[in-house]
């Protein structure tokens, strides 16, 4: 009479409506009640809680109220056909009449439970993953953000200087077309690294990657000689002893110092800026500061003091950006360096101060 339990697992309706049906049959060929049949009422409850916790709620609710309606009409009926009424009330068969209708309740709770606890369990699945896809959404739009913007903006003054004086200085104008075919060059090439990064999303390690390292504090020289040619002199200052950082301080610092240096070429209208880079015990410095009117660089519109901001958050840093006292504006970012540090994305390099 078990034997359709074997098909429980793929069609747990039809067996628990043969299990039932056998269950009636079975009580009144043997004409008493389901005392003798018990391990018809145990498998009709696991029946239960399996389709509660597999299918749909009201398919465990209907399959509870099936079952429970079928073994109390099959009980109550042989009760009556021995005795009538008065074996249908005693106090001790009124008591199995609960205490049955109560393991039909138990098995669907426990099915409900298990289903609520898997559908949970897929639900906080798929919220990591749209946190993970937002905050990459988020990191690729900083990324490009600070690096075009600063190509672009080293772009546009070139291009203006190089038409003012096209007709006067043809000498400077060949310098300001060959800075700018030089950075739109390292733009695009940047551009299609990130490119191939984005693409590699599950890298074969037995596969030798032909992308470059993301920008650190070591590329300070190149980013140094683009915004001279924009007309803005870039001051570096290192401070304490150099040591090797993990790759995501060591970019994320450099696009500080590139995104600043980016808003002071483009809207405070200074001849120079100040980087200090200061390695602490357990801690980098970096600020970025100017002389132009307090303020100016963090009014225009965009999303640079923000991305900044994200940036040094997600490692667990303070950054304040704001007028100087002064005058000017100074962007100062900390950024924590865990003890237990990975091994270095570059080695430091000297910077010469132009």
């Amino acid at each position: 009479m078990a034997s359709p339990v074997a098909w429980a697992r793929h069609r747990p309706w039809p067996v628990l409506a043969v299990l039932l049906a056998e269950m009636t049959i079975a009580a009144a060929a043997l004409r008493s009640g389901l005392e003798q049949l018990w391990p018809l009422l145990l498998v009709a409850s696991l029946l239960v809680a399996l389709i509660a916790a597999t299918r749909a709620p009201r398919a465990g609710v209907a399959a509870a109220a099936l079952t429970l309606t079928v073994q109390q009409i099959t009980w109550q009926a042989s009760l009556f056909a021995e005795s009538g009424w008065r074996r249908v009330l005693a106090p001790g068969f009124l008591g199995l009449t609960v205490l049955l209708a109560l393991s039909v309740l138990a098995a669907w709770l426990a099915g409900t439970l298990i289903r609520q606890r898997r559908e949970y369990e897929q639900a906080l699945h798929g919220h990591a993953t749209a946190e993970a896809v937002s905050a990459e959404r988020l990191r690729i739009a900083r990324d490009l953000h600070d690096m075009i913007a600063h190509s672009i903006g080293v772009i546009a003054i070139q291009a203006g200087a190089g038409s003012r004086v096209i007709d006067t200085a043809p000498e400077q104008t060949r310098d300001a077309l060959g800075a700018i075919e030089d950075t739109s060059r390292r733009t695009l090439s940047e551009l299609r690294r990130m490119l191939g990064i984005l693409r590699q999303a599950e890298p074969d390690p037995a596969t030798p990657s032909d992308t470059e390292p993301l920008a650190g504090l070591a590329a300070l020289d190149r980013l140094v000689a683009s915004t001279a040619d924009a007309g803005v002199q870039m001051q570096v200052r290192r401070r304490g002893t150099p040591a090797p950082l993990p790759p995501t301080i060591d970019h994320a610092a450099f696009r500080i110092v590139q995104e600043s240096v980016t808003n002071v070429v483009r809207h405070v209208g200074t001849p120079r800026c100040q980087v200090t880079i200061e390695h602490r015990p357990g801690e980098l410095l970096v600020q970025i500061t100017d002389d132009g009117p307090g303020g100016a660089s963090a009014t225009g519109p965009g999303y640079g003091i923000s991305g900044m901001r994200e940036r040094v958050a997600l490692l667990n840093g303070h950054l304040t950006a704001g007028p100087r006292p002064d005058g000017g504006f100074a962007v100062s970012a900390r950024i924590p360096i865990p003890a237990t540090a990975p091994g270095p994305s570059h080695p430091p390099q000297s910077i010469r101060a132009r």
